[in-house]
């Protein structure tokens, strides 16, 4: 299946699955969605991801706090195919006053806002979570 924007994809299935309260996601395998799984369940806010790499495809697991309240209460995409976002070191947004993340795909890989300013690189903003 070919799309457009991969990326997002990740981000809808995973929007549309928190506010339907399912316990996990499955969605087409790539190595930029993977690399985007291993950066929320670094930061915890999936519990774990599977790559079923024989039919293409991976399953989230994403993570509840108690009461059945999603950790990730939204998600949007910054950088899209027809609008790169690029951000020096020193203009990577804190969203929601550092209780947000930021996902960057910089020259050293995928990684979250804190690392890049720690790393001093830059990059393209792929999304911000809360």
């Amino acid at each position: 299946m070919s799309l457009s924007d991969p990326i997002a994809d990740l981000l809808t299935r995973v929007r549309n699955a928190i506010k339907a309260n399912h316990r996990y996601v499955d969605l087409y395998s790539s190595k930029v969605k993977i690399n985007i799984l291993k950066v929320l369940k670094e930061q915890g806010l999936i519990e774990n991801y599977l790559v079923n790499e024989e039919k293409g495809k991976a399953r989230a697991f994403l993570k509840y706090a108690e009461g059945r309240d999603p950790l990730i209460s939204g998600l949007k995409r910054i950088s899209s195919p027809g609008l790169r976002r690029y951000v020096g070191h020193k203009s990577i947004p804190k969203i929601h006053g550092g209780m947000g993340l930021v996902i960057l795909s910089t020259p050293r890989g995928i990684i979250d806002g804190e690392s890049a300013r720690k790393l001093k690189v830059g990059g393209e903003l792929l999304c911000y979570i809360w």
